[in-house]
């Protein structure tokens, strides 16, 4: 936001009428103009015909009979109207040849004759010749004046040369001239917006020492900036001392506390001061509107933001391209790419351009979605009209390649950009680092913190949580080390830091550090979140810490977070361990002492726990309890008690289980049918699996991989090849892939039928699918060429050609790392407990010395 347009530098109040009607005048009426002499006694009479009411003949004549007087016509004050009228109009060269013309004909400039083309020239931005002008005036009998010097300081601030600016302050308190409010406020608003808020404090306090009153702009350039760097209390603070002196709140007081609450994430509050605006009869602006739409977008309410756009053009107020900024970035971060580039054709109608702002938003948007033609096309029309890339465009760019890992195409973007000039920022750099670590470039990542550090652009906190986040997640860390070195870079650790330390102790199993720095974070005034609890309950669930985590949700409480089916999932996951079923109910009744809600989430948690380690009985006592609360069953329910009932071995009750859920209109899914046919396989009964099958089907369910495996497995116990090649090939032909598991089934069936062949190409055929063959594996295949090489009346050929293959498979299970059976060390033991099989013997024995057999 600019709260700068503080003083109208123009020239000083004028006796003669028709100078105050000049002021009054649009900028544009001065074009029209030229600036000789001869044609200047028909420069009053136009403006006079064009805007005097023509009902007023006897105005008309007093005044120009006024302006044809010698000394009127000759006067400063006309010169410096235009003078001021052609800086308006940003005809600056035509207002230095009416200076030149006043040095040489005279009227002799005045202070306000250089004032007013210094602020000319400030307005363009040529603060080298503004500073030079001013050079002048001591050089023509004049003294710069406070007006001179804050024109220049404002000048100097806008361009962020703030030591320049304090230079000019120092110099105009060493003349004796006494710096007024306005001088005062464009310090502050330079120093704020170079990021230097602390020091713009202190020129507000000093600002109050010398006795200037600060006004509403000293106090909105504060709260601003304030509420930009999330200190919301302190600038809530200076607002309490607006009301207190009776600072008045106009539109930019109002426009900027209510910017400030959205970014304070309180965005009900920042509605109601807009309201409050317009109860107060202000009427805002299309910054207000700005503020506001921008606000409600990023909140993602796009649709009332839409709404607002609305409003603001029923009242007459043009809105710019930052609203439609934010209105397309609202629906892009949505992923309602239709809708955002539906806003860009109307506000390319409505004749507003789109600017790089609103290309990047789309950009990153059809990126994310992964449409990356659409994105390309909307780059290549974005430079088609001129605009050059930005740091957001092409931190979109980055994290496209990032997505897919293409970090080294990321980099070759990011050094083509910095050769066309552009000047990578905090954001760029802490990307780029973060993609080089998931892709595990550590010492690129490095490189680019080097370069990051080298460019001035220093280490933020962010920059640093992405460096420390990137070695502990390639696990190459020693925490104490990192949280000391942030420290001496004179970073504050925020919450990410805080959570990236915790889980980094967690990880080296340093559960106690994790704890002290819970308690530090509270010490920096941080909150724990929600990522910081789940941190610290998932990791002392799985150190089996019960009451550690226990203690750690009563500390939360304290913060307003209650337990969640997550934690309550974790924590009975981690009490089931005991295996006893006091110990898991005890935990989940304090769980809901401590606000649990008790939803059929969690009642489907307790079941499920219960039930997978066989304890139906108890499961049902809490499935009844449910019941009596209301709470109907669903199909993780009954899915949860068929699945106890089939592990405790009670099938009949299993189907009872499946008949009752038909009777109460739950209709079965596939995992219902997997769970009963894993049953029957289990009891060895997968003969009476065939009609269960076609019942599945009726209700239009298709097998899924898991059934085949289940059916194909069940049938491969019993040695039913038959059945075992017809599920195998049904499943091959649907696109679906064995578990290793199946195929080692599948494998043994063969092996017991000896037929080796078959099973060996098996071991192949899994192979080329992507699966690696186990330690299972190995076993069924080594036994079988044994078993084949012991059969009676074996040729001495054959006999060795089939030890030689369990040979080799025996080798190759070595070179992987598994550990055979007994019953495969019994068939090598018995094989080369032979005359001349010594030297293999000791090999074999010298290689599994250090591996514990199975």
């Amino acid at each position: 936001m600019n709260f700068l347009f503080l003083r109208k530098i123009t020239p000083q109040s004028s006796p003669f009428p028709w100078v105050q009607l000049l002021r009054k005048l649009p900028l544009s009426t001065f074009r029209r103009f030229p600036t000789s002499q001869a044609t200047q006694f028909l420069f009053p009479v136009a403006i006079l015909q064009r805007f005097l009411p023509k009902t007023q003949p006897s105005a008309m004549k007093r005044y120009l009979n006024t302006y044809l007087h010698t000394d009127i016509r000759n006067s400063v004050e006309h010169f410096n109207v235009l003078i001021d009228g052609y800086c308006r109009n940003g005809e600056i060269s035509r207002a230095v040849e009416l200076l030149e013309g006043m040095k040489t004909n005279g009227p002799a400039p005045d202070i306000v004759t250089y004032n007013t083309l210094i602020n000319g020239f400030c307005k363009i931005g040529d603060v080298f010749t503004a500073r030079k002008l001013m050079g002048e005036i001591s050089l023509v009998n004049l003294e710069p004046n406070v007006i001179t010097y804050t024109t220049l300081i404002d000048a100097y601030c806008k361009i962020q040369c703030v030591e320049d600016a304090r230079s000019m302050y120092d110099e105009m308190t060493v003349k004796g001239l006494v710096p007024d409010v306005v001088t005062y406020t464009c310090i502050m608003n330079g120093l704020c917006k170079s990021g230097k808020v602390e020091e713009a404090k202190s020129v507000f306090r000093e600002m109050e020492e010398v006795g200037v009153v600060p006004n509403h702009f000293s106090y909105a350039t504060l709260i601003d900036s304030l509420f930009k760097e999330g200190n919301e209390a302190e600038a809530f603070a200076f607002q309490g001392q607006m009301v207190v002196r009776g600072v008045g709140f106009d539109v930019v007081v109002y426009t900027a506390l209510m910017d400030g609450l959205f970014k304070a994430g309180m965005p009900n509050d920042a509605e109601n001061m807009f309201q409050v605006l317009l109860e107060e009869s202000l009427v805002p602006n299309c910054i207000t509107y700005s503020a506001l739409i921008g606000g409600l977008c990023k909140l993602g309410d796009v649709n009332k933001g839409e709404l607002m756009l609305q409003e603001m053009e029923e009242k007459c107020v043009s809105p710019n391209v930052v609203v439609y900024a934010s209105i397309v970035d609202g629906y892009a971060k949505k992923g309602l790419l239709n809708e955002a580039m539906n806003v860009m054709k109307k506000m390319v109608q409505r004749n507003i351009s789109p600017n790089v702002f609103v290309y990047g938003s789309l950009i990153d948007g059809y990126f994310k979605a992964g449409q990356q033609g659409i994105a390309l096309d909307l780059f290549k029309e974005m430079k088609s009209v001129g605009l050059e890339e930005n740091n957001f465009v092409i931190d979109s760019f980055v994290n496209n390649f990032k997505r897919s890992g293409r970090m080294e195409e990321a980099n070759e973007l990011l050094k083509a950009m910095m050769s066309r000039g552009l000047v990578p920022d905090h954001v760029n750099y802490t990307s780029m680092m973060d993609g080089f670590f998931k892709v595990g470039k550590e010492l690129d990542a490095f490189d680019m913190a080097q370069e990051m550090t080298e460019k001035s652009s220093g280490f933020d906190i962010v920059a640093y949580n992405v460096l420390i986040n990137g070695l502990f997640k390639r696990g190459k860390y020693e925490s104490e080390s990192f949280y000391t070195g942030m420290r001496e870079l004179g970073l504050i650790p925020d919450s990410a830091t805080f959570n990236t330390m915790i889980n980094a102790y967690c990880k080296e199993g340093n559960l106690e550090n994790a704890l002290k720095l819970l308690n530090e974070m509270k010490s920096y005034g941080l909150l724990p979140n929600l990522i910081t609890r789940n941190i610290l309950v998932q990791r002392l669930c799985a150190a089996g810490e019960i009451e550690k985590t226990m203690d750690v949700l009563n500390d939360m409480l304290v913060f307003g977070f209650h337990p969640t089916p997550t934690t309550h999932k974790a924590l009975l996951d981690a009490s089931s361990k005991s295996r006893r079923a006091d110990v898991i109910l005890h935990i989940h009744n304090r769980l809901v002492g401590m606000g649990l809600e008790l939803n059929l989430l969690t009642y489907n948690t307790l079941i499920s726990t219960l039930c997978r380690l066989g304890m139906v009985k108890r499961a049902t006592l809490v499935f009844k309890d449910m019941m009596g609360k209301g709470i109907s069953p669903d199909i993780i329910t009954y899915n949860a008690l068929i699945q106890g009932y089939c592990l405790s071995s009670h099938l009949k009750n299993a189907f009872s289980v499946h008949s009752q859920m038909l009777t109460e209109g739950v209709s079965p899914n596939v995992e219902t049918y997997n769970i009963l046919l894993r049953g029957l396989s289990a009891a060895s009964l997968i003969k009476d699996a065939a009609g269960l099958v076609n019942q599945m089907k009726e209700r239009g369910l298709i097998p899924n991989a898991d059934t085949y495996d289940i059916l194909l497995s069940g049938h491969g116990k019993i040695g039913n090849m038959k059945e075992c090649i017809k599920f195998y090939c049904e499943m091959i032909t649907k696109g679906f892939v064995p578990k290793t598991s199946t195929y080692n089934v599948l494998i043994s069936c063969f092996s017991k039928g000896k037929k080796m062949s078959e099973a060996k190409e098996l071991m192949r055929e899994m192979q080329v699918r992507g699966l690696s063959p186990n330690s299972s594996t190995y076993d069924i295949l080594i036994c079988g060429w044994y078993r084949l090489s012991k059969q009676p009346g074996l040729s001495k050929s054959l006999k060795r050609s089939y030890q030689a293959q369990a040979k080799r498979l025996f080798e190759e299970m070595n070179e992987k790392g598994f550990i055979p059976c007994e019953n495969t060390l019994a068939h090598i033991s018995f094989a080369l407990a032979k005359p001349g099989k010594k030297v293999d013997a000791q090999r074999i024995l010298n290689k599994l010395y250090k591996k514990k057999v199975k």
